[in-house]
């Protein structure tokens, strides 16, 4: 197990300088330049780590990404960790832990400074402990870390609370009920209440603008918002088709053992439940190293002392690691992957590419037309590429309406306006007479978000921005 998770740490850590930033990545670093108790659109954890890593080394996209390297490496080690409750072996806590590690969802995510991997790394080790409570003769004080670790995970993301509840209520309805007759799950609650209390505060004090940002996603705001047959679709490719029998394998065993079934009605309910909300595919994510782990215990007996299966399955979890990176780890060059099919199956390869040619293109737009020029774009990675990249080129901190840029202000008065992303219609709203200087162009043939997205320059605005501005803001 652990020579598999050495393995995986190596590969994440060496493919973490091709092509170059996700948007996010700028956005989280943009978030903890103006460090704040929360945000309209997220906790600030990862905002936190972001500053962290930045105050190293701001220039540095390897250490930008360690900590999501980490948190992914535990995420295999906890599926292995899982194996082991469950009452698997040695070869079966590898089993598991590679095929954690083999899985789309897993190197897509450790690859890239984010929320999702963090709240993968919580659930696990939160699994972990949970059926440590659930051993025959368990130590109740396992609740205080499972609190904190619940906490923290708030603090990354306020969805984490979904899985909590269901899990408890599942626990609460299918037992065993025996683990919250503790004085520790109150304490353990309390915690968690307690670290995550910052944030409830800020977004009391704003309204709770987490709400209209979830209403927006599940309306298909968000660039990775999935269709209810997406949806369904994707739980069979986010973890690998090939290693979909050994999930649903996984799935069966632990409803065939009462100690465990609260895990599977958890796993129905969230489905179900997210597929009715408009949720996004891989919110149910965190479920599948579980899922992993049982059908790894479950078919260690079948494989011990049975080479021809055991390299049927060593074969079919190393070939489904070889997909998963070709997919979603830039393992290809940036000349060929336009002809690939990478960007068709991972949207975020694209989000990664051209964003230093992107501002290239700003700042010269800006220098030929309007050197004191505003800059407004349509959404938050545009802004946050120009204030990562634009320092080079002496161009103001840009401002844009979307998310967390729709708290941070609004332009200047007085000065003209550079718009990018902003179509026509919308802009006219704002400007009596947009002229176009461009269209955006990363040079390399790649349709990404951006690609194609006009630049245009307002000289003067039909009303003052303070009177534009709340119809500018918005979430998604």
């Amino acid at each position: 197990m652990y020579w598999v998770a050495s393995i995986f740490a190596a590969v994440l850590a060496g493919y973490s300088n091709r092509y170059g930033y996700h948007r996010d990545e700028m956005y989280f670093l943009a978030a903890g330049r103006r460090l704040d108790w929360g945000y309209p659109d997220q906790p600030p954890l990862v905002p936190l780590i972001a500053r962290g890593m930045a105050a190293i080394d701001a220039n540095s996209l390897i250490l930008l990404r360690i900590p999501a390297i980490a948190a992914a490496v535990a995420v295999a080690l906890c599926a292995g960790w899982t194996a082991r409750e469950l009452g698997a072996g040695r070869a079966g806590q590898t089993l598991a832990a590679a095929a954690v590690a083999a899985s789309a969802l897993l190197m897509g995510t450790g690859h890239l400074l984010g929320t999702t991997v963090f709240d993968l790394a919580v659930w696990s080790a939160v699994t972990v402990l949970i059926l440590r409570l659930l051993r025959e003769e368990s130590d109740p004080r396992w609740w205080l870390p499972v609190g904190v670790l619940v906490g923290i995970g708030l603090q990354n993301k306020a969805l984490a609370a979904i899985p909590v509840l269901v899990l408890a209520g599942a626990l609460a309805a299918a037992g065993p009920r025996k683990i919250f007759a503790t004085s520790y799950f109150p304490i353990a609650t309390g915690i968690s209440g307690l670290i995550v209390l910052p944030y409830l505060w800020w977004q009391a004090r704003y309204g709770w603008p987490q709400w209209e940002m979830s209403g927006a996603i599940a309306g298909g705001s968000s660039g990775t918002s999935n269709s209810p047959i997406a949806f369904v679709l994707l739980q069979f490719e986010m973890i690998g088709p090939l290693l979909v029998p050994l999930w649903g394998f996984g799935l069966y065993w632990l409803w065939r053992r009462p100690r465990y079934r609260a895990f599977v009605i958890t796993y129905v309910v969230l489905f179900a439940g997210y597929l009715v909300a408009g949720g996004k595919a891989y919110y149910l994510g965190g479920m599948y190293p579980l899922l992993l782990a049982a059908g790894a215990t479950g078919l260690e007996a079948k494989l011990a002392n049975h080479r021809i299966r055991s390299a049927a399955a060593g074969f079919t979890v190393l070939l489904s690691a070889a997909v998963s990176a070709v997919l979603f780890l830039p393992v290809l060059p940036v000349s060929v992957i336009r002809d690939s099919p990478v960007l068709a199956i991972n949207f975020d390869a694209g989000e990664t590419i051209g964003w230093p040619a992107f501002v290239h293109q700003i700042a010269t737009a800006r220098a030929r037309s309007a050197p004191d020029a505003e800059i407004l774009t349509a959404n938050y990675g545009e802004a946050a590429a120009i204030e990562r990249f634009g320092g080079a080129y002496r161009l103001p901190t840009p401002h844009s309406g979307h998310n967390a840029y729709g708290w941070w202000g609004p332009p200047v008065e007085g000065r003209p306006v550079l718009t990018v992303g902003i179509a026509e219609d919308q802009l006219r709203r704002l400007c009596s007479d947009p002229e176009l200087l461009g269209h955006i162009d990363n040079g390399l043939g790649i349709h990404n978000a951006e690609q194609g997205k006009p630049i245009y320059l307002c000289r003067v605005l039909r009303i003052s921005w303070a009177e534009a501005w709340p119809a500018v803001r918005h979430l998604g």
